[in-house]
């Protein structure tokens, strides 16, 4: 690299030449080799010459693979100034100066001007002293030792770094003791301190800490983010924390056997794998359905007991409604988000009826079939009465699907009570609902009570009278003819012995 100083103080060219200054002693002791080559001075400058320098670590010998040139390599590049001075040894003549005093006091002028120039230069070479082999050092003697694959701790621990990855990464223009700021000479001790990313990083760091996650010995920002040499930008398919990447991230300890296992917690992963959110996202490549960081976030993940967690009970709705917008005003304006606003608890959430990670597809046959047993964890007393009619009967015998389910009357999330005019199950509303499925339902056909009590004499007296006769009749039917059916047995016997008497007995 040549460092050139170029003056511009009007010398005109029969009276100037260019100087090159060689930075030599001081530098070349830092990796800087100089090559002696001719100037292009002009003619009358016999002793003109020029050093061109290239950067060179003695630390750091070549990789065969070039990884280590490309990712450290970052040659400086910077012209000076050339500046135009009176040719060593020709002083200006006397004659000129005793009969021009103008241009005497021009040429103290440009001497003041070369030697603020000198000073420009040697700041300059300063500052490549200073800053150039640190970068060297930092990046090229590194990898010197560690893009070897085979390198290892004693421990057995991979020491290897990828000159290629850490370049492209989003810490490649980082210096290796920007992270590992303990190690200030080489060789460097074998033990080196933890790096401490908080240093860059503060705000995650506190996010963190204040987390489930905030114990950093069981969750170092590599358990998340991936090999700390090859970090990449959440929006670059090759990081660990790239939507398509965060379930298998995630279920590395959330899984049969991760860390979650280590703390009693449940299996998530597979369940999330095969839920609707899973499907969209590992089978669809759909970005935009939900993983685990959309609902529990990414560094200030909290426990679902926690008031200020996404998941605690009174959030669900809000979480979920950021990507089911509509659903999740339909819910808040029925009678389960009103009690959930109200501060009633025990009112359902989107989690209740659809559980937190296998969700199923509200079409599925398998979500069918449970979704009545799901509304009747809560209505116990209905779903009693439902069993009891045609709709239950021929779903629990035949397992036919297309029966009618509690949704299917009531609504699946603007769920309101009868009195509500809006309600699908108001009065108004009932021939328009059951003629879904049952074509020309009329008035008379929704008479039909689908949550008849007979065992509630006040609710449903008539039914209650009408049951109680027909139990009545049907044990004193039973009872009579099981009596019948015990004396018709009685006599058959004495009959049977009477006849062998008479014939006498068993040797007649």
């Amino acid at each position: 690299m040549c460092v050139v100083l170029r003056g511009w103080r009007g010398f005109t060219p029969s009276d100037c030449h260019r100087v090159v200054i060689r930075v030599t002693a001081s530098l070349s002791q830092e990796g800087i080799s100089c090559v002696q080559k001719s100037n292009l001075a002009p003619s009358r400058l016999s002793r003109g010459n020029a050093r061109v320098c290239r950067v060179v670590s003695p630390y750091a010998p070549e990789k065969v693979d070039g990884r280590m040139s490309r990712a450290a390599q970052a040659p400086p590049r910077f012209i000076g100034r050339m500046v135009h001075v009176t040719p060593r040894g020709q002083a200006p003549s006397a004659s000129s100066q005793e009969s021009n005093p103008v241009r005497a006091k021009a040429a103290r002028a440009r001497t003041r001007a070369v030697v603020r120039d000198a000073i420009f230069a040697i700041l300059f070479a300063l500052l490549l002293f200073l800053c150039l082999p640190g970068r060297l050092h930092s990046q090229s003697e590194c990898l010197a030792c560690h893009a070897d694959k085979d390198m290892k701790d004693a421990a057995g621990h991979s020491l290897t770094v990828d000159g290629d990855k850490f370049g492209a990464s989003i810490h490649g223009s980082l210096k290796c003791n920007d992270c590992h700021a303990d190690i200030k000479t080489y060789p460097h001790p074998d033990k080196v301190a933890v790096v401490q990313c908080s240093v860059c990083h503060a705000s995650q760091e506190s996010e963190l800490k204040g987390s489930v996650h905030g114990d950093g010995k069981d969750h170092p920002c590599t358990s998340c983010h991936g090999d700390a040499h090859a970090i990449f930008p959440k929006t670059d398919a090759r990081s660990t924390v790239y939507p398509l990447n965060v379930p298998s991230t995630c279920g590395q300890c959330h899984s049969n056997n991760g860390m979650g296992q280590k703390h009693g917690l449940p299996s998530i992963y597979p369940k999330y794998v095969d839920s609707i959110h899973g499907y969209a996202l590992s089978k669809e490549g759909l970005l935009v359905a939900a993983n685990c960081q959309s609902c529990h976030g990414s560094h200030h993940i909290l426990s679902h007991k926690d008031p200020q967690s996404p998941t605690f009970k009174a959030n669900i709705p809000a979480t979920c409604g950021t990507c089911h917008a509509k659903i999740n005003t339909d819910f808040m304006q029925g009678a389960h988000g009103k009690a959930i606003a109200a501060g009633k608890m025990k009112a359902p959430v989107c989690s209740d009826c659809h559980t937190a990670h296998a969700i199923l597809q509200p079409t599925e046959a398998k979500f069918r079939m449970q979704s009545t047993p799901i509304c009747g964890s809560c209505h116990k007393d209905k779903l009693s009465t439902y069993h009891d009619t045609f709709h239950s009967q021929l779903g629990l015998l035949g397992g036919y699907v297309e029966t009618a389910r509690c949704w299917d009357c009531h609504g699946a999330h603007d769920v309101l009570p009868a009195r509500d005019a809006r309600s699908p199950i108001a009065p108004a509303n009932l021939v328009t609902t059951c003629g879904r499925c049952h074509a020309g339902a009329n008035l008379s056909f929704v008479q039909y009570q689908p949550h008849a009590n007979a065992r509630d004499r006040k609710l449903n007296p008539a039914l209650y009278f009408v049951r109680l006769f027909m139990n009545l009749l049907l044990a004193g039917v039973l009872t009579f003819f099981v009596i019948h059916t015990i004396l018709w047995l009685v006599r058959a016997r004495v009959e049977q012995v009477k006849n062998k008497s008479a014939n006498g007995g068993d040797h007649a």
